[in-house]
């Protein structure tokens, strides 16, 4: 079955508002609302970090019982920077969050992300519980070395054909492969650059989808060009930083969250985030629900991974409603 006719998507909607938030460190936050303005409070984090959010995101959230936020972070989508990696951290994403709750006039909202997005989901629960009704966070991403050292280099025994034709391009007995892909993607020439960023894509490409074919790699347009490099040199970013979490990492900072409901949502094939990174978080809050879901990977658009996300967002919201 397609992706575009997933059974447990809402049908297709456009937002009812969309705009951005008002300037701050020379970045303008695209964002837009979609669903029922009466209905319950829902932020939506994508993932990356540096990719942005899409029209099936909107499809994860009930149509009527559902005031969908979603935006795209510093740097990503539709959102606006002359110099995007400039000012652009966790902690401004956590402000822009919250500035944007402020602009929507919303108390309270439900937080909803996955991958980097859940990880951000977390970091922003924990920095504002008290304007949170509860979080449900898919295939989360901690950024802890262990994450990153299996990404680009232990993941190679789930497909080493894939990881093969991701080391073509590179010298893996010099460097890492991690540091060879951010060294080439943020200062390589441009060339250089795309060939590197062409190759963490298809990389990423294999993992997620537990698919891979040998070809060799697709030219883009220009304007794909650009957008592809404005990812990966963001994403360079923040994971030489491990995504600009605390030193002692984000699983220390969950103490604010044991008073709140929390969903995690993982996939059992999930070769991008490793099902030990929410049982992990489970173990910081054991008052958390963890549903590890069987033949689903990293792909939230998988027809057991979409079942149980929309289900999952379905029962807080059903819950927030019956309380308020």
């Amino acid at each position: 079955m397609s992706e575009a006719t997933l059974p447990d998507l809402y049908p297709a909607t456009a937002p009812y508002r969309h705009g951005f938030l008002p300037e701050k460190d020379g970045h303008a936050v695209y964002f837009e609302e979609s669903g029922q303005a009466s209905g319950v409070p829902v932020v939506f984090l994508h993932g990356g970090p540096g990719s942005g959010c899409g029209p099936r995101h909107r499809q994860l959230f009930h149509p009527t019982h559902v005031r969908a936020v979603l935006f795209d972070q510093r740097g990503c989508g539709r959102s606006q920077a002359k110099r995007p990696l400039q000012a652009n951290t966790t902690a401004d994403l956590i402000d822009d969050i919250e500035r944007l709750r402020e602009h929507l006039q919303i108390d309270r909202w439900l937080v909803v992300g996955g991958s980097w997005g859940g990880g951000l989901g977390l970091a922003y629960a924990s920095a504002h519980p008290g304007r949170c009704t509860g979080a449900v966070i898919r295939g989360v991403f901690l950024s802890r070395p262990t994450d990153l050292h299996w990404f680009f280099e232990d993941a190679q025994q789930c497909m080493p054909d894939a990881w093969a034709a991701l080391t073509r391009h590179l010298q893996v007995n010099g460097s890492t492969v991690m540091a060879q892909l951010i060294q080439r993607v943020s200062h390589g020439h441009d060339e250089e650059a795309l060939t590197a960023a062409l190759a963490w894509q298809a990389w990423e490409n294999a993992l997620t989808n537990r698919r891979f074919q040998d070809l060799p790699l697709t030219q883009p347009s220009a304007s794909e060009a650009s957008t592809l490099l404005a990812k990966y040199r963001l994403q360079s970013h923040y994971l030489q930083h491990h995504c600009f979490f605390p030193k002692e990492g984000l699983l220390s900072q969950l103490g604010p969250l044991h008073a709140m409901p929390v969903t995690l949502l993982h996939g059992r094939l999930d070769w991008i985030c490793r099902p030990e990174s929410a049982w992990s978080v489970h173990q910081q809050l054991p008052h958390s629900q963890l549903r590890m879901i069987d033949n689903a990977g990293h792909n939230p658009f998988e027809a057991p991974m979409t079942a149980a996300l929309v289900q999952e967002i379905n029962a807080l919201v059903e819950s927030i409603r019956t309380q308020g």
